[in-house]
């Protein structure tokens, strides 16, 4: 996982709420075997209508995703962040998120931000009427600002720390390994061996 300490771009204003992780990528795509891939499937079934706003030229290299309440709900799918990062996506903006999508965001560096239902409204109204208008989300000081927003936002210290380190569970892991290793050496040999 990279570090990451800020988002800055483009946004793409979807603003639909209890958008489900089926929704986010759906069932079929579940096929692959690696975490890579998954952004050409993302809001797939959407992205037939062509008034869809992700099928619009002005929001292309959005890296900021404007989302409405409870985003990421239904199953615990790993593979809708995938597909949101795959696609080109920093950050995602809402209201509120389902707790296991929001989970499985900070586990590869993608940034779920929970912002006051007003300010997520003041930002989708930016963003539809000038699709260039960029937002910062800035993680070192838990802060979004676009225009007629400076919102600061609430993550623990602790998932902070790992996304701006880019410390995934593996590599969190391998931070004690020196310890690990001492911990193996001290058990007695008739026990099993982990590494």
């Amino acid at each position: 996982m990279q570090p990451v300490e800020r988002v800055v771009g483009k946004a793409l204003p979807l603003g639909w709420s209890d958008v489900d992780t089926d929704q986010i990528v759906p069932s079929d795509a579940l096929k692959r075997i690696e975490r890579t891939g998954f952004g050409q499937f993302l809001f797939s079934q959407w992205r037939e209508d062509p008034e869809f706003v992700m099928n619009k030229a002005e929001h292309e290299d959005a890296v900021i995703l404007i989302a409405g309440e409870n985003f990421g709900s239904g199953s615990s799918r790993e593979h809708a962040p995938w597909a949101i990062q795959d696609y080109g996506f920093g950050a995602v903006i809402a209201p509120s998120f389902a707790d296991i999508f929001k989970n499985n965001c900070s586990k590869i560096g993608l940034l779920a931000v929970e912002l006051p239902g007003e300010a997520v409204e003041k930002l989708l109204e930016a963003v539809r009427e000038d699709p260039a208008t960029e937002i910062t989300v800035e993680l070192t000081e838990r802060i979004v600002t676009g225009p007629n927003v400076y919102e600061t936002f609430e993550m623990d210290d602790f998932t902070r720390q790992r996304l701006m380190e880019g410390l995934d569970d593996i590599s969190l892991t391998l931070t004690h390994e020196d310890d690990l290793e001492t911990f193996e050496k001290s058990r007695p040999s008739y026990l099993p061996k982990v590494f």
